[in-house]
């Protein structure tokens, strides 16, 4: 166990040290990159420039119900980047009681969809379209301190993808797409007027662009802008997995535009390039931030060059995204990523660390002794498999291939309680430590098809005898150390399991000598999202009181 920190924690919380990552980083140290600039799940990317100067990149991209949700990094190079913020912090929708409740419960692939972000007039905006609950918006003008709650600009089921334009005479337009899955029809991109605050809609949608019964389908993910007197529309078509981005431009914002394919898969092996953002830099570049679906990994996030010469933003190098290029011009450049290990010193919850749902302090909290400690969570009567657990403290992942270990330690106060480390998806894998009468097991629990309601099976590793006992009420714990460790590795490292990334578990009693254990797990993405890794916690106990899971330390390497 870590010393006591407590006095650092009656101190002001310092800004961390710059993060560099030991499994990705795009940065080639030779003045370029390698994309992904962030191979990691940030799903429909939106970025704009900011700050006093000109020369800080900001950038946001979906949460759905996670929270902290809409994540703010910060960029000086649009290479590297790191997790500064969240506009969203312990709860969607704080202010609305009954989405608040309705968000205490994991509602998986709801929630914030496509944001976007823009700088107008000294603040910072980020839009999003929730699907079943309409267009909100957060502001500030700080994008690493407080954002204002969220605000209903239009309420209604199905609009997603949102965008505003404030236009050169000060009058604001909104641009979104629309979901199937609640309007019951989709691949149609519509504008309206906003006031000029962008708080609320002073005219009707229009419909700018139809890609129905077209090879458009699936357009949506709409971004907004204006460039030498046209009004332009990017947006994404053709699906997730292997579409394409259009661009499209007209001298009204209510159209007709006319269209071009500006970025496409070609010849690389760069599948479904599009839906993101593109920045102007006071130097007189063009780049374009956007995504590209790597199932199980999620939505990672590539860099690519913008060239105007043709009068269109043809994107990568003719229309076909870049592997490796030269950096963008920068006043200065510092090799950061965005953060993965913790050690549990600070007395706040990581940056890389969100919740399944809005957060309750009885899901954990830090302590003063160098760890988080993360309650048991109640599982319901009958339960089948921990996708309805909100208490996951999970990140995404960080690269193709990485090992996570993590030093923590369980202690128990009544049977049936367990919890360590979790692979999560619509399939998911755990190895925890589970009390079982007065002993303990080492059990390896998974599912596949937990969406679906679908049994757990189990596999007991080991049995493990308690360390000590609770000399108050004689209730047994584990008071050692345990190690977990879970190792994800690829088909391109040789190993075959078709095409999906494999995790392997491990675990040692003195960090120093692994043991491999149980079945190799095939990971699996959630629902629109990559696969999350952390710490899971729960109990079959409802009367008991909870027990709860140690986090000393979690350790990202090769």
């Amino acid at each position: 166990m870590k010393k006591l920190i407590l006095v650092a924690m009656a101190l002001p919380v310092m800004a961390s040290a710059q993060y560099k990552s030991e499994v990705w980083s795009p940065d080639n140290g030779n003045g370029t990159y390698t994309n992904p600039v962030i191979n990691a799940d940030y799903s429909d990317p939106d970025v704009c420039v900011g700050g006093p100067d000109g020369d800080d990149y900001y950038m946001t991209a979906s949460s759905f119900q996670c929270t902290p949700g809409l994540p703010i990094l910060h960029s000086k190079d649009l290479v590297n980047w790191e997790i500064i913020n969240y506009a969203i912090k312990d709860r969607l929708y704080e202010g609305d009681c009954k989405l608040i409740e309705h968000f205490n419960i994991p509602q998986h692939g709801n929630g914030v969809w496509a944001p976007s972000i823009r700088y107008h007039q000294g603040w910072y905006y980020i839009y999003w379209g929730d699907p079943d609950y309409g267009v909100y918006m957060v502001k500030t003008q700080d994008p690493a301190g407080e954002w204002e709650k969220p605000l209903c600009v239009i309420r209604g089921q199905g609009y997603i993808d949102t965008t505003p334009l404030w236009d050169d005479d000060g009058r604001c337009y909104l641009v979104n797409g629309w979901a199937n899955s609640r309007s019951k029809f989709a691949s149609v991109l519509t504008v309206r007027e906003m006031s000029a605050d962008g708080t609320k809609p002073i005219g009707q949608p229009v419909i700018v662009f139809d890609g129905n019964g077209t090879e458009n389908r699936t357009c949506e993910g709409p971004k907004f802008y204006k460039r030498d007197g046209w009004y332009w529309i990017m947006c994404p078509a053709g699906g997730v997995p292997e579409g394409f981005q259009l661009a499209m431009r007209s001298k009204s914002p209510y159209g007709p535009y006319e269209h071009k394919i500006v970025l496409e898969q070609g010849k690389t092996n760069i599948n479904g390039p599009h839906q993101g953002g593109w920045v102007h830099t006071k130097y007189g570049e063009d780049w374009f931030l956007h995504f590209q679906d790597k199932e199980a990994y999620g939505r990672v996030v590539h860099l690519n060059p913008v060239d105007w010469s043709t009068g269109w933003p043809v994107m990568g190098k003719k229309g076909q995204p870049v592997t490796t290029y030269a950096k963008p011009k920068a006043s200065g450049t510092l090799v950061v990523n965005p953060v993965e290990s913790d050690e549990f010193n600070a007395p706040v919850l990581g940056k890389q660390w969100q919740w399944q749902a809005n957060y309750d302090e009885k899901f954990g909290v830090p302590t003063a002794f160098g760890t988080f400690r993360i309650y048991t969570h109640k599982l319901d009567e009958g339960w089948k498999n921990l996708w309805l657990v909100p208490n996951m403290m999970l990140q995404k992942t960080p690269a193709d291939e990485f090992t996570a270990t993590a030093k923590l330690r369980f202690t128990s106060k009544a049977d049936g309680q367990f919890g360590g480390l979790v692979m999560m998806g619509l399939d998911y894998s755990a190895l925890v430590v589970r009390r079982v009468g007065q002993e303990f097991q080492l059990v390896q629990m998974t599912c596949k098809a937990a969406d679906k309601g679908k049994q757990q099976t189990e596999n007991i590793i080991a049995t493990l005898k308690p360390t000590a006992k609770d000399k108050t009420d004689y209730k047994p714990g584990i008071h050692e150390d345990i190690y977990l460790r879970l190792t994800v590795s690829n088909e391109e490292a040789g190993v075959p399991h078709g095409g999906k990334p494999l995790v392997q578990f491990a675990w040692s009693s003195d960090g120093k000598k692994f043991t491999s254990c149980g079945e190799a797990f095939a990971m699996r993405q959630g629902k629109w999202i990559g696969a999350k890794f952390g710490f899971v916690s729960a109990e079959t106990d409802p009367k008991a009181d909870r027990g709860w899971v140690e986090a000393d330390w979690i350790r990202i390497t090769k």
